[in-house]
């Protein structure tokens, strides 16, 4: 190939980056600007602060559960095929839900056809940019700027989100969104999708059907946590008029839980065997094999718990608590937005000097010393002032760590299973935005006595950050890729 011919194939690929970064980060503000107009839209269409919670939860938990699934159709259909159909079913969701005039329309359009729409599209952008940029290096600074902005879509979704429902309606930040796909649609014309192999997999069905219920199980056992409690239940549970679980029983979490763990386990059984008949199976179990790429993945979870959480919590504490506006709720995230944004700007510079392992380390100390602040600072009827600090600090922490945490995973393999790795990627990390806010829904909505579930929610999410340090410490020391990458 001429250096004329390489250089406009290098500026092909860098024109596919844009589209891509455009739609992971309407992705992540979706599952976050809902948070500040949670009272508007109970009000509006006559229903609950918990019933808003359980769109958010089921929007990122059908992210989580079909993302695996999504992967796999990118090799099957092809990348762009798959990320044009994302893109068209995001945005019908997202039209639909501008419109809904109740819970049930809100549901279909936001959680189900939004979150379907996301685990088609995001898989082909993490796809393209390893197939799109051979060299390491490269790839690594496209990766970072996708990861960038699926931080900075998450944290700033809030302040998006507030002056769109202060100022027009919250139905507008959904009309928003149909405007931003669409643009991303017009955009997405310039992807090239490079040839893929000639033998292509097959859908593996019921494993798709094993790990999405199992899924969504374990995720819906936890958002019962709010309303029966975590260890005995507050009250009857009663399916249909029948109880199952008297008042002082063991609390329904636990039932769901068990459930969705029979799934999962149901569900490695299957793959196992499939892929020992020489099948296809929905994920190869020895991705899981990988403690490089298995730590990777934890710190993965826990960082979006503690993001997608701590905005929640926060949120629901100045509206129901303080009385604030979305758009003052907004103003008040606003540092966490920063945090992320200063930190993604530089992780690129980062990466040169430091590996992944103790970029991630570092993120998670600086998000737990932000969370203390807000703890210390917040939770005694405290100005507005008083949430900057720590707001601050767990944003840059999470978004020194965001970057690193998707190299870490993605170059512990070879380019062959960059499509499997992908999927499981993603969908940990959006099962992780799915159980932060169900975790955090559940103890703002009472599951704590006393009056101190903000304090309570925050100490939970200290502990998830420091978790998220210990798993950092047991990443094995730089390996030959780890070191391409950081070079």
């Amino acid at each position: 190939m001429t250096a004329t011919g390489r250089g406009a194939g290098v500026a092909t690929a860098r024109a596919a980056v844009l589209p891509l970064a455009l739609a992971q980060f309407i992705c992540s503000y979706a599952a976050s600007n809902m948070n500040v107009a949670i009272t508007a839209i109970a009000t509006d269409l006559g229903t609950t602060v918990s019933g808003i919670q359980a769109t958010i939860t089921l929007f990122t938990l059908t992210m989580a559960a079909l993302m695996i699934p999504g992967s796999k159709l990118t090799d099957i259909l092809g990348r762009r095929t798959c990320f044009l159909a994302g893109l068209v079913i995001y945005g019908a969701g997202a039209l639909l839900a501008a419109f809904a005039q109740g819970l049930p329309v809100l549901l279909i359009g936001y959680s189900l056809l939004e979150g379907i729409g996301s685990a088609l599209l995001i898989p082909p952008i993490y796809i393209l940019i390893t197939v799109l940029f051979d060299d390491v290096p490269t790839r690594a600074r496209y990766f970072g700027v996708v990861s960038a902005a699926a931080g900075i879509g998450a944290a700033s979704g809030p302040l998006i989100g507030g002056l769109i429902t202060s100022y027009v309606s919250w139905r507008a930040s959904f009309l928003l969104q149909v405007l931003v796909v669409a643009w991303i649609a017009f955009l997405a014309r310039r992807i090239s999708d490079p040839p893929r192999s000639a033998q292509r997999p097959r859908l593996d069905w019921l494993g798709a059907v094993l790990s999405a219920a199992g899924l969504f199980f374990v995720v819906f056992g936890v958002l019962q946590s709010g309303g029966y409690g975590w260890f005995r239940a507050t009250r009857d549970y009663a399916v249909g008029g029948t109880v199952l679980i008297r008042e002082g029983g063991i609390s329904p979490v636990w039932l769901f839980v068990g459930i969705g763990a029979v799934f999962l386990a149901a569900f490695f059984v299957h793959v196992r065997a499939r892929e020992r008949r020489g099948g296809d199976p929905l994920v190869s179990v020895r991705l899981f094999r990988n403690a490089t790429s298995n730590l990777g993945l934890l710190t993965q979870t826990l960082q979006w718990l503690i993001l997608q959480g701590a905005a929640f919590v926060i949120s629901v504490y100045l509206q129901q608590a303080r009385g604030f506006s979305a758009i003052e709720t907004g103003l008040v995230l606003l540092p966490a937005t920063i945090g992320v944004l200063v930190a993604s700007a530089a992780a690129p510079r980062m990466a040169k000097r430091h590996s992944q392992r103790r970029l991630i380390r570092a993120g998670f100390f600086v998000t737990a010393l932000g969370l203390a602040l807000l703890l210390a600072l917040g939770s005694q009827r405290p100005s507005v002032w008083s949430f900057v600090p720590g707001l601050l600090l767990m944003g840059a922490g999470v978004g020194i760590m965001l970057t690193a945490s998707v190299n870490l995973v993605q170059s512990a393999w070879p380019e062959e299973v960059q499509g499997d790795i992908s999927g499981v990627s993603r969908s940990v990390s959006n099962l992780g935005s799915s159980l932060g806010v169900a975790i955090a829904g559940s103890l703002v909505a009472g599951a704590v006595p006393g009056g101190r579930q903000y304090a309570f929610a925050i100490v939970v999410l200290v502990a998830c950050a420091v978790v998220g340090w210990v798993a950092a410490l047991l990443i094995p020391r730089r390996t030959a890729r780890d070191t391409a990458a950081a070079h």
